[in-house]
């Protein structure tokens, strides 16, 4: 399989038909050969924006390049866009090997090609011992892999995931996320894909954008994305976080002091538009915090006391009580660590380049990327 790499741009697209959200200004650019992940709650726009890419949606301004092309008043079919619906869409009545010879056909393809594919595909997406079987017959985890294969086997300049991994069990999700990744990884066919799972989007992409209420939030690399949040709802979006509010106590040369609610201090590094006695939100990713002993610590931290502890094999999860209405979530390997016990009074610390510090009134943050 070999494919021309496509740029895709998205620019100002707005709509106002379909399912609400309605999308408003969403401008995008998704390089060549490049996994673009689109994450956000259900009912955010995300898969508004497959829709619009793949046209069938309509859009009331904006417009969609692809490779400089602008394909608005392209069909679906003549887009050249390949898309893996939520549910696979998939036919009842036709075998694996009639569902991924099915575009080919309406190509009007040479049947010993179509053939060829078919092997090809079939056996590239683990399919091959199911070719004569119905859809009804294969795991839920093999259907997802006939809507792919069936998607790639045209060779779209343009491959749209709309929640490929949804609903499967941990371990075969897991298994699946690594595969697709190999997969995009040797084709590099320029992707994007809709998901409400941090966990995928993060594994699987190049880039993220965070979508909610039809807008793009932030966009940028996985990375950067979980370390520099612009607000609350891009640090939720990215997987667990503490939110501590905090009042800006001190300010200096490389960051600021803050205070907690019950007078803790912690410093933060960074220089932002923060004043003195500006409040905050403090985020607090639980697996890049410790726990010693309150009469061991020596760095910055904030004392309390445990309130909870789980044991979820490959780590423990504490709650630590800090005071004042506000509990902390820690999360240590189960064993590189000492074991606390509930009520043990400890130091939960803080590195000052691993917190972030976001105004508290910051509800729609301005898009970047």
């Amino acid at each position: 399989m070999s494919r021309a790499l496509a740029d895709v741009r998205l620019e100002s697209l707005s709509t106002n038909t379909g399912p609400p959200p309605h999308l408003a200004d969403v401008s995008l650019h998704v390089r060549y050969g490049e996994l673009f992940t689109l994450l956000g709650p259900p009912h955010s726009g995300k898969t508004g924006i497959l829709r619009v890419v793949a046209g069938f949606l309509p859009v009331s301004r904006g417009r969609v390049l692809v490779d400089g092309e602008d394909i608005g008043g392209l069909t679906p079919r003549a887009r050249g866009v390949g898309y893996v619906f939520h549910q696979g869409a998939l036919w009842p009545h036709l075998t694996v090997r009639r569902h991924v010879a099915f575009g080919l056909e309406q190509l009007r393809m040479a049947p010993d090609e179509v053939e060829r594919r078919v092997e090809v595909v079939t056996t590239r997406l683990g399919l091959a011992a199911e070719r004569d079987r119905l859809p009804t017959a294969l795991t839920l985890d093999g259907q997802r892999r006939l809507a792919l294969a069936r998607a790639l086997a045209v060779e779209p300049r343009v491959l749209l995931l709309d929640e490929p991994l949804a609903h499967l069990d941990p371990l075969t999700r897991q298994t699946l996320r690594l595969e697709l990744a190999r997969l995009h990884r040797d084709l590099a066919v320029t992707t994007i894909c809709a998901t409400r799972d941090a966990a995928d989007a993060m594994a699987l992409s190049d880039r993220i954008a965070i979508v909610a209420g039809g807008r793009l939030l932030q966009v940028g690399e996985p990375e950067s994305l979980y370390r520099r949040p612009v607000s609350r709802v891009v640090a939720e979006a990215l997987g667990p976080a503490n939110f501590l509010p905090v009042r800006v106590a001190e300010v200096r040369d490389l960051g600021v002091v803050v205070e907690t609610r019950r007078g803790d201090r912690v410093p933060v590094s960074g220089i932002g538009a923060f004043r003195e006695g500006s409040r905050g939100l403090l985020v607090l990713r639980p697996e890049t915090l410790s726990i010693t002993e309150a009469a061991m610590a020596r760095g910055p931290g904030i004392p309390g006391h445990v309130a909870l502890r789980v044991f979820e094999g490959a780590r423990y999860v504490y709650e630590i009580d800090v005071g004042a209405g506000d509990a902390i979530r820690v999360e240590l390997p189960a064993g590189e660590t000492s074991h606390f016990r509930l009520g043990d009074r400890v130091r939960v610390e803080i590195s000052s380049d691993m917190v972030v510090l976001l105004p508290d009134d910051l509800t729609v943050p301005v898009p970047a990327g």
